[in-house]
């Protein structure tokens, strides 16, 4: 016999229990989720609109796109969140997901799907079905997702008259694996579920109470007493941060409080730039081997005779750690401690800094750094440079315009020279705790602008008008010109650096059209402009960096397009290694010398 709710647990526990949409809305709440990115569609239409009423829904000019933003959006809060339809609009977020994989972001992929009662023998229009096919497929986008490694469900109804549907508890299940282990989720939400009543759920007051609160590792006063005891008789210490702090501020600051109060100078990997203000006396900046270019650098490869590195990958990634140069000091360096955080949320790294910070001081005496910063935030001047511009002097040119406008800027690179050129800026402080996001090219190119969307929502939601610039080159451009147009309705504080040479040039190996991105006749100047925004050209040194400074001081939308030439000599250096590196890897005999050469020179 079919019984009710209300007839088996009785009227008011019926009357008691929320609507599955209503539910999601406070669970997305609950975790400080105040925007969601995506693109609407039919099986999305119902969550959307309960959504609508709770957070921020916002538009995006694709899938891709919603999914990078939401990945921006995870690097800088608790959970990045992305909605789409079935299949047609979840499937195109599969590279998001897996850069959110690879860096580790909290990203909650939500897709609508068919209803319960929908699922029959009949093919739905949005399922991946080919008209030979004996049977449909409806988990073809679940199984995409999981084939990246991600844990993807789709939300379960009722499965008794008598029972409410515990979809809700399983969505904070989701949630709560994404925000616990810092991992991407995928969740199809059925479409006749959103209305139809779910479990209640009795929340914490916030979402740290549920992360582990105990931790299981014992040993921590021994490792800090030998930490301790080498950073006592170190005459050169080194702390070396790992990326792995970027998302993990409350640590980060304890240790950057331990560093300052011990006069320890510190330095991090390329992956974690951004997260440290590079204007700080003891900061000894990004750090990469031979890919380097530091005013401090002879003090990490020679001086150092200690390092403490914290936080860093388990397993090293050959992007960070100097392409397998063997020339990367900390990797190579014969008196270090790793700590490297195997606990949940980094406790282990947490237990040992709560005692080391409990004794007196460790190093007392300040070490000599000999480190010049104004060079490096102002290498190149602002009065008489008429050197033709190319990524050679970028980063210079946008350090010096940063120190003149007294303005910390917040960069975000793509993929591609730009971002090789832009580990040479010096980052400063953020009001939105960073000041540099890159891909770091897993998700290849098209991902700057996306990520600039979230950056600005961020500053906007904090009242910040601090400058956005993102540098990229046309090539990357072109993969995501159509994210202008909420840029546009942002009323975005964004300038555009346009380095253009009109084909894709890193790890370029010949001439097929393939490498071709550009037309001689396209105008980026006349594109910002249909976008509300104001377009620039500049040749030179001393003209870009004085056009910067007067788009930084008018703010709006801007983008200066700026000639970029393809000789190795108008190269940054690290992308000049860089190439040489490509090339070697390829087997090519020249590249394969230089390499050789170079490393022989730094091993």
């Amino acid at each position: 016999m079919s019984v009710s709710i209300e007839s088996n647990f009785g009227a008011d526990y019926a009357a008691h229990l929320p609507l599955l949409g209503d539910s999601i809305a406070e669970l997305l709440a609950f975790f400080g989720v105040k925007r969601v990115y995506g693109v609407g569609g039919d099986f999305v239409a119902n969550l959307i609109n309960t959504l609508d009423k709770r957070v921020a829904v916002l538009p995006s000019s694709n899938e891709m796109h919603a999914g990078f933003s939401a990945c921006a959006q995870a690097e800088l809060n608790p959970l990045g969140v992305c909605m789409t339809t079935y299949t047609v609009g979840s499937l195109p977020c599969t590279s998001a997901a897996a850069l959110a994989r690879t860096e580790g972001l909290p990203v909650v992929f939500i897709s609508g799907a068919p209803g319960e009662a929908e699922i029959n023998s009949q093919a739905l229009h949005h399922s991946v079905h080919p008209h030979t096919a004996w049977h449909t497929d409806l988990d073809a986008a679940l199984n995409a997702f999981k084939a990246l490694g991600l844990r993807a469900e789709r939300l379960q109804g009722q499965r008794h008259s008598g029972q409410p549907n515990v979809a809700a508890e399983q969505f904070l299940q989701l949630l709560t694996h994404a925000y616990v282990n810092r991992q991407p989720v995928y969740i199809e939400v059925p479409r006749d579920l959103i209305y139809q009543p779910t479990q209640a759920l009795s929340l914490p007051t916030c979402p740290s109470e549920l992360r582990p609160q105990a931790l299981n590792l014992s040993g921590a006063e021994l490792i800090a007493s030998q930490i301790s005891t080498q950073l006592q008789r170190a005459k050169a210490p080194l702390v070396f941060l790992g990326e792995k702090l970027r998302l993990n501020a409350p640590l980060l600051a304890k240790i950057l409080s331990f560093c300052e109060h011990n006069k320890l100078p510190y330095a991090t990997t390329w992956f974690g730039k951004g997260m440290l203000d590079e204007s700080k006396p003891l900061c000894l900046g990004s750090y990469n081997g031979v890919f380097s270019r530091l005013p401090s650098q002879e003090y990490i490869e020679s001086a150092a005779d200690y390092v403490l590195e914290l936080g860093t990958a388990i397993f090293p990634s050959d992007t960070n750690n100097a392409f397998s140069s063997q020339t990367h000091a900390i990797d190579n360096h014969g008196n270090k401690t790793m700590l490297k955080g195997t606990a949940q949320w980094e406790a282990d790294i947490a237990a040992v800094m709560e005692l080391l910070s409990e004794q007196p001081n460790i190093k007392a005496a300040p070490v000599d750094l000999s480190l010049d910063i104004e060079s490096n935030l102002a290498s190149t001047s602002l009065n008489a440079s008429d050197a033709e511009l190319g990524y050679h002097h970028l980063a210079a040119c946008i350090n010096a315009a940063q120190q003149a406008c007294e303005s910390p800027f917040i960069f975000v690179p793509e993929v591609g020279n730009s971002l090789f050129a832009s580990f040479e800026l010096t980052t400063l402080g953020s009001d939105i705790g960073r000041s540099y996001l890159a891909n770091p090219w897993y998700a290849a190119m098209g991902t700057s602008l996306p990520y600039a969307r979230a950056v600005v929502d961020q500053l906007a939601e904090q009242g910040s008008a601090q400058p956005v610039v993102v540098i990229t080159g046309d090539g990357g451009f072109n993969f995501q010109a159509n994210e202008l147009i909420n840029l546009q309705k942002q009323g975005a504080n964004l300038i555009i650096v346009y380095m253009r040479n009109n084909i894709f040039h890193l790890g370029k190996a010949g001439d097929a059209p393939i490498y071709a991105c550009n037309h001689e006749g396209f105008d980026p100047k006349l594109l910002i402009q249909a976008y509300g925004g104001r377009g620039h050209l500049c040749r030179y040194d001393g003209e870009f960096v004085d056009t910067l400074c007067g788009c930084i001081a008018s703010g709006g939308l801007h983008l200066i397009e700026v000639p970029a030439p393809i000789e190795e000599s108008f190269q940054s250096d690290t992308t000049q290694k860089l190439n040489c590196y490509i090339g070697y890897r390829n087997g090519q005999p020249e590249a394969t010398r230089r390499w050789q050469e170079l490393c022989e020179k730094r091993g």
